[in-house]
């Protein structure tokens, strides 16, 4: 079920914290001078600690239900900028899937981020490091509570250039250097095809949201104008499925991308 309603939860208002505090510290480390590796580290173990506290609290929420019920799905969409003469819209959710992923990412990222403290501990880019470090973790945690597949997208985005800045990390040597060129250029390729999918689903749903009142591309309503078979033949959401996971291939080196 979805509820929008004024009693909506402090939680699901103020969901994006938890990926806005490792980006927070993504960019306040950015201007920061190199020798300051402490409030480096500080910063984005600290963000993702807290992030990790939230989604505890997402995840003890979704297990409460109301009143002795299955929990509803919620969500919190918003206009971003007018298109036209309609809005875009962006937003987030938070059902079951959304706050267990939401646990996983941040902890297994603390862990991750705590580890690299004692490994990157000699390297004199330490502070680079947690920048680039705090970025991907504020990507991929945007990409778990998206709403809508515009949002999912600018994170997606998001992923590719921070693995690309990480995987070229140590750009002195020229194998770190080609593997990060090679990354990017094939996540591009790939996701050239996910934007073809984009625009492709708002041209005959009319929305980018996953779930809005029923009128979402993931509920009934929307799925209706993707299943309707054109003249040629073609079910439009057959192309926009196989345009989208085409993106998915590209970012994970699948065939005929594994270069």
């Amino acid at each position: 079920m979805l509820r929008r309603d004024n009693g909506m939860s402090w939680l699901i208002q103020n969901l994006w914290l938890i990926p806005a505090l490792p980006l927070l510290a993504a960019g306040l480390t950015a201007l920061a001078k190199r020798p300051q590796r402490r409030f480096a580290a500080t910063l984005a173990v600290g963000s993702m600690l807290v992030a990790f506290g939230l989604s505890c609290v997402a995840f003890v929420e979704t297990l409460q239900g109301r009143a002795g019920q299955a929990f509803e799905r919620q969500v919190y969409n918003f206009n971003w900028f007018q298109f036209g003469d309609s809005w875009v819209q962006l937003g987030w959710v938070l059902d079951p899937l959304t706050a267990v992923m939401l646990m996983m990412v941040t902890f297994v990222g603390s862990l991750i981020f705590i580890y690299s403290l004692g490994y990157m501990a000699h390297d004199e880019n330490f502070t680079r490091f947690f920048c680039f470090l705090s970025l991907f973790a504020a990507a991929m945690l945007g990409l778990v509570i998206a709403n809508s597949l515009l949002f999912l997208f600018i994170c997606w985005e998001l992923v590719g250039l921070s693995s690309y800045l990480l995987i070229g990390f140590w750009y002195h040597k020229p194998s770190a250097a080609s593997a990060a060129k090679k990354a990017f250029i094939v996540t591009r390729i790939g996701d050239l095809a996910f934007l073809l999918g984009l625009v492709w689903l708002y041209s005959k749903a009319g929305t980018l949201l996953f779930y809005d009142g029923g009128n979402g591309c993931l509920e009934v309503p929307g799925l209706e104008k993707l299943v309707l078979v054109s003249a040629s033949g073609f079910m439009p959401l057959l192309g926009v499925t196989l345009l989208i996971f085409v993106g998915a291939m590209g970012k994970s080196g699948q065939v005929p991308f594994h270069v």
